[in-house]
């Protein structure tokens, strides 16, 4: 009897675990005592486990591949897109900068002028100190109301140059401001010439520029080319700046020389500026200062001086190819159809327009929608390398080649006469007639003299 209870109980406990709890009601009266009457109920197990396996795998869907997409513009009109998307990004970057200084209040506008030159240096937000005074304003009445101002020229110029410049300077650590030091310096012509030597848009003296790391020879002068020359001087002003401290003595010393500035300091005493030293400084070195002052003024304002630009450099957007044999300019003029002209404006380093790299590549600049047709014709550029430099072979023709390429072409101006034209070029009257077979010294308006001397500074 024992033994069959347990097996009983062994049982429903079993079925409570797989149904759920189960009360067992025991009639103790029909099992255990057949007369008994009440019954008790017995709670066994009271435990309900459910299991649920729900696992959805997901894959996700592959992303396009992107080799897959394919377009169908040809080098050449990738090219051209890129030219055209190039200059006007250059041109409203340019406006832009302008737009930020046009407005003003009438009130601003009605002030004295000392006041409102000092107002507006004031809003150039500049880390090279833009102080005024009377030396300064002396300069941007130059720059703004001399009839032999250059700014109409330089402000066009500049679309060009200065995000060539600014790139550079960035480069460096050094602030976007200093592309002013080159108008002052050039006016933003990369073969200028100065009357002691100096040469380019950044004013290098050939032991300078050689001191710098500039090539400089008769065949290249890297003191024109106009990367390489601001890198020059990129690295010439940070060291200047690194040993003096101050932006205004900085600029003082390109001008002058490390060398006389320090002197200057040290006879001055506890002087620690510019303005401390003014008057110990010769009278070039004096005015650089306010100059370069001056001239950031008239590039940022001149539209409130309704001075108007010139027309816009031909070529705005551009860039360089790499060169490793001797050419000259013309094999890519003639095969290519660019105005030999145009390269030389855009690479005014080769002196002779011979392009030497025999032994060390060399970069030429091109306009942009060029680029594709010169890589996809470089062999038959190259291919006319006998017909262009078998004149240079002969060295006489060499010499003569040379001197045209350090001269200019002058156009002769209302009341201008040989003499003037000579002395302004250093030259004599005769040389000028022997450059130019003229059998007189009558000149007319608007003819073309060539003048076989590196030009004058304006």
């Amino acid at each position: 009897m024992k033994k069959l209870t347990i097996l009983l109980l062994a049982t429903l406990t079993f079925f409570s675990t797989v149904a759920g709890p189960i009360r067992l009601n025991i009639f103790k009266k029909n099992i255990f005592k057949k007369k008994t009457t009440t019954q008790n109920v017995v709670t066994i197990y009271d435990t309900v486990r459910v299991v649920v396996t729900d696992t959805i795998r997901v894959e996700p869907k592959p992303a396009p591949r992107i080799d897959t997409l394919r377009h169908t513009l040809t080098p050449t009109q990738i090219d051209s897109l890129l030219h055209i998307w190039q200059t006007l990004s250059a041109n409203k970057s340019h406006d832009d900068y302008f737009e930020q200084f046009s407005t003003e209040l009438t009130e601003e506008c009605n002030l004295p002028k000392d006041s409102l030159y000092k107002m507006r240096l004031q809003k150039m937000v500049s880390p090279v100190h833009l102080p005024y005074n009377s030396v300064v304003r002396q300069y941007i009445d130059y720059y703004l109301e001399n009839k032999w101002s250059p700014m109409s020229r330089v402000i066009a110029l500049s679309k060009f140059y200065f995000p060539i410049f600014e790139q550079e300077l960035i480069n460096a650590g050094l602030p976007v401001e200093l592309r002013t030091l080159a108008i002052i310096e050039s006016n933003l012509n990369p073969t200028v010439t100065s009357r002691v030597g100096a040469v380019g848009l950044w004013q290098f003296m050939p032991s300078t520029g050689k001191n710098l790391g500039l090539e400089i020879n008769s065949l290249v002068d890297e003191r024109c080319d106009i990367v390489l020359s601001t890198r020059a001087a990129c690295s010439f002003l940070k060291y200047l700046y690194n040993t003096f401290g101050d932006w205004a003595l900085a600029l003082a010393a390109y001008n002058a020389g490390p060398g006389r500035i320090s002197r200057a300091l040290a006879r001055a005493g506890n002087a620690k500026t510019y303005w401390d030293i003014y008057y110990d400084l010769n009278a070039e070195t004096r005015g650089y200062v306010p100059k370069f002052i001056a001239a950031s003024y008239a590039y940022t304002y001149h539209q409130q001086h309704n001075i108007t630009p010139h027309s816009s450099p031909e070529c705005i957007a551009t860039d360089t190819v790499t060169i490793h044999r001797t050419m000259h300019l013309g094999q890519v003029a003639s095969t290519l159809g660019i105005p030999i002209e145009t390269l030389k404006i855009l690479n005014p380093q080769y002196r002779i327009d011979i392009i030497p790299a025999a032994r060390k590549p060399y970069a030429l600049r091109l306009p942009t929608n060029y680029i594709a047709q010169f890589i996809d014709k470089q062999d038959e550029i190259y291919s006319k390398d006998s017909l262009y430099l078998k004149e240079y072979i002969n060295p006489a023709n060499l010499d003569k080649k040379r001197a045209e390429g350090i001269g200019y072409t002058y156009t002769v101006r209302s009341g201008d006469n040989l003499g003037s034209i000579a002395k302004r070029n250093r030259c004599s009257v005769k040389d000028i007639m022997r450059w130019n077979r003229l059998k007189s010294t009558v000149i007319r308006p608007g003819q073309k003299l060539r003048i076989n001397k590196p030009k004058p500074r304006a």
